[in-house]
C-alpha cells in the first residue's frame, strides 16, 4: 500500500519512496506550449506549489532520471519529452525560509539559499569553458566564513547579482540557456513587513529578482510561485514579458489543488470512498479559474487519520500550518456594514467585492477593502460568481474555513468584552448572585454589539457550540472561578459548571439554540435537562452550598436566561 505524502515537497522522494502521487505533470506540457519568459503562479499555501516546482526541476534538469516520470501523463508526450526532458541547466531556489526578526539575519538566509544552490554546481570552479575571472565570480557565490559561523559571505552587489551570475556561468559551461525556478518568492516581503524591515528587504529583492528576470540574457524561462502578486513592489517594474497566473486565471487551473475525480480516486485507493461527501463538505469549495478544487493538505491528512482511526472526524488541518493574523486583523477593523457582511459569510451567504490582486505587503492592512482582497487571494474566501462590473461574489469555501472564522469571531468577541472590565465584572456577578435578568441583559448586549452566527444549514448542536464558546470565554474573565466545560456530572455532561469556592457557590448552565417555538421553550428544555440529569450532583459533592441553575436559549442575536 502506498504511503500518503504528508509534508512531502520533493518530487524525487515522492516517486522513489512510492508515495501516493496525484499526477500534475500535465503542467509541464501546458507550460511548454504556452510559456512566457517569466511565469508567476499565485496560489494559497498548501496547494502544491512547492511540489510542482520540484517536479519541473527534475523534468528539465540535465541528468534527469526518466524513470521518475514513468506511468505519468507527461510520459505519453514522446516528442515533448525527447526535446525537453533533461535538456537544461536549472537553478532552483525556495525563499520560504528567508524570514527573521531582523533584516541582517534574513539577508544571511538569502545568502545561504543562493550559496547552497550554487554549491550544487561545484564543477564550475574547474570548468574549462570559464575564464579565471568567471571562476572567481563563482567562488564569490560559495565563499563561506570559516571563523566559526560557517555562513556564506556575499557583498550586497554580489547577492543582488547572484541569480543572474549563476545563470550566466551555467549557460557558458553548458552552452545552453537556463531555467530559473523561484518558489515562495514573496515570503521574505511578508516577514519583513511583519517585523519592520520592509524597505531594506524590498530593495534587496528588487535587485535580485530584477537582475535575474529583466536583464538576464542567459534565461530560457523562469517560473515563480507565491501567495500574492506584488507587482506594485516595483520588483517586476519594466518586466514586459511577465505572465501572472492567479487563482482567477483559467490557464493552469487544474494543476494546483485536487480535482473531484482525483479525490475520488485517492479515497477509493485507500478504501475510503464512503467518506467522499464528508471530505467534499469540509475541504472542497475553492475556485481556481474554471475548476472547483480541494485543498490537498487537508485531503491527505484526513485520509491518513481515517487509515489509523476509521471513526476520525474531519479537522482544520490547513490552519495548523499558519496563524490567523489576517482574520484577526480583519475582525478588529470591521465596523457597521462590514460586521453584517461577515455575519452573512459565516452563515453561508455571499458578499460582492472588487478584488485587487496587485497589492503591496505594505498596503495590506491600510484599509478594509484591501483585506477583502487578501482573504480572497490567501484562500479564506473564494469566488462564487462575477458581476457585470467585474466584482466577485465571495463566500467561505467550506466547513473547515467556516470553523476558523467562527473560532476567530469568538476570540474577537471575548477580546472586545475584556476591554470593558467593569461591564464584564457586572456580567459575571449577575450569575454569582442568581440574577437571571441582569445575566440576560449582559449576554444579549454582547451578542447584539458583535458578530454572531445566525440561521444556517448547520445542525442545531453546531449553532449551540458557538454561543457556548462565547459565554465560556466571557465567564472566564473570573480567573479565580473553577470553570469546566462539558463537565461530567450526574447522568450526563453539563455545558458549563462553575464553582466559586470562597463563597461555596455552584452554578450549572445549559445552553440551547432556540427552535421556531421560541426562546422560552429553549430555556425550559435546558432547565429540564439540568433537573432530569441531576447536573447539580458534582457541585454538591464538592461542597457547594448555594446552587444556581441557568437555562439559556439563543437565536440569532437574541438570548433569554431563566433560572430553575
Amino acid at each position: 500500500m502506498k504511503k500518503l505524502p504528508i509534508g512531502i515537497e520533493h518530487f524525487e522522494e515522492m516517486r522513489r519512496e512510492d508515495f501516493y502521487y496525484v499526477d500534475k505533470t500535465g503542467m509541464i506540457k501546458e507550460l511548454l506550449e504556452n510559456k512566457a519568459k517569466v511565469n508567476l503562479f499565485t496560489r494559497p499555501r498548501r496547494f502544491g506549489k512547492s511540489l510542482n516546482m520540484s517536479m519541473l526541476k527534475y523534468f528539465f534538469e540535465y541528468g534527469c532520471d526518466s524513470s521518475l516520470f514513468e506511468g505519468l501523463a507527461i510520459a505519453k508526450e514522446d516528442k515533448l519529452c525527447q526535446e525537453n526532458m533533461g535538456k537544461f541547466p536549472v537553478v532552483s531556489v525556495t525563499l520560504k525560509g528567508a524570514g527573521s526578526l531582523e533584516f541582517q539575519t534574513a539577508r544571511g538566509m538569502l545568502c545561504s539559499i543562493v550559496g547552497n544552490e550554487a554549491m550544487r554546481f561545484a564543477f564550475l570552479e574547474n570548468s574549462s569553458r570559464l575564464s579565471d575571472r568567471e571562476k572567481e565570480q563563482y567562488r564569490q557565490l560559495v565563499n563561506v566564513d570559516t571563523s566559526g559561523r560557517q555562513s556564506f559571505i556575499m557583498s550586497n552587489e554580489v547577492l543582488e547579482d547572484s541569480l543572474r551570475m549563476l545563470c550566466r556561468l551555467l549557460q557558458k559551461h553548458y552552452d545552453q540557456k537556463v531555467i530559473l525556478l523561484i518558489d515562495e518568492y514573496d515570503v521574505p516581503l511578508d516577514k519583513a513587513q511583519h517585523y519592520g524591515y520592509y524597505d531594506e528587504m524590498s530593495s534587496l529583492l528588487r535587485g535580485m529578482l530584477g537582475q535575474a528576470l529583466k536583464t538576464n540574457d542567459s534565461l530560457q524561462f523562469a517560473v515563480l510561485t507565491g501567495c500574492l502578486r506584488v507587482a506594485k513592489e516595483s520588483i517586476f517594474t519594466g518586466l514586459n514579458n511577465l505572465r501572472v497566473l492567479t487563482i482567477t486565471s483559467r490557464q493552469f487551473d487544474e494543476h494546483f489543488g485536487f480535482l473531484d475525480r482525483e479525490v475520488k480516486e485517492l479515497l477509493e485507493f485507500y478504501g475510503l470512498s464512503d467518506r467522499f461527501d464528508l471530505v467534499k463538505e469540509w475541504y472542497d469549495g475553492y475556485r481556481f479559474g474554471s475548476e472547483d478544487v480541494y485543498c490537498p493538505w487537508d485531503v491527505i491528512n484526513y485520509a491518513d487519520s481515517l487509515r489509523s482511526d476509521p471513526d476520525a472526524k474531519p479537522r482544520a488541518f490547513w490552519i495548523n500550518t499558519s496563524g490567523n493574523d489576517i482574520i484577526r486583523t480583519f475582525l478588529k477593523m470591521a465596523k457597521g456594514s462590514v460586521q453584517r457582511e461577515i455575519e452573512e459569510l459565516v452563515n453561508g451567504g455571499t458578499v460582492v467585492k472588487k478584488i485587487n490582486q496587485e497589492l503591496t505587503y505594505r498596503d495590506l492592512y491600510k484599509n478594509i477593502d484591501n483585506l477583502w482582497s487578501v482573504l480572497f487571494t490567501t484562500g479564506y474566501l473564494t469566488k462564487r460568481g462575477e458581476t457585470e462590473s467585474e466584482a466577485y461574489y465571495l463566500a467561505i469555501p467550506n466547513l473547515e474555513i467556516r470553523k476558523i472564522f467562527i473560532e476567530q469571531v469568538m476570540e474577537w468577541i471575548q477580546e472586545e468584552a475584556r476591554k470593558d472590565t467593569q461591564k464584564l465584572d457586572a456580567f459575571c456577578d449577575a450569575f454569582a448572585r442568581g440574577d437571571a435578568e441582569a445575566a440576560e441583559a449582559g449576554f444579549g448586549d454582547y451578542l447584539w454589539r458583535t458578530i454572531s452566527v445566525l440561521d444556517t444549514g448547520a445542525r442545531k448542536e453546531k449553532k449551540e457550540h458557538f454561543y457556548h464558546g462565547v459565554l465560556l470565554g466571557l465567564l472566564g474573565h473570573r480567573e479565580e472561578w473553577d470553570i469546566r466545560s462539558n463537565a461530567e456530572t450526574g447522568e450526563g455532561f453539563c455545558d458549563i459548571l462553575i464553582e466559586i469556592r470562597d463563597e461555596r457557590i455552584g452554578i450549572a448552565i445549559e445552553l440551547k439554540y432556540a427552535r421556531e417555538d421560541g426562546l422560552e421553550a429553549g430555556c425550559r428544555e435546558a432547565l429540564e435537562q439540568i433537573e432530569n440529569r441531576r447536573y447539580e450532583s458534582k457541585l454538591l459533592q464538592d461542597g457547594m452550598k448555594t446552587i444556581y441553575k441557568y437555562g439559556i436559549a439563543c437565536r440569532k442575536k437574541e438570548c433569554m436566561v431563566r433560572m430553575g
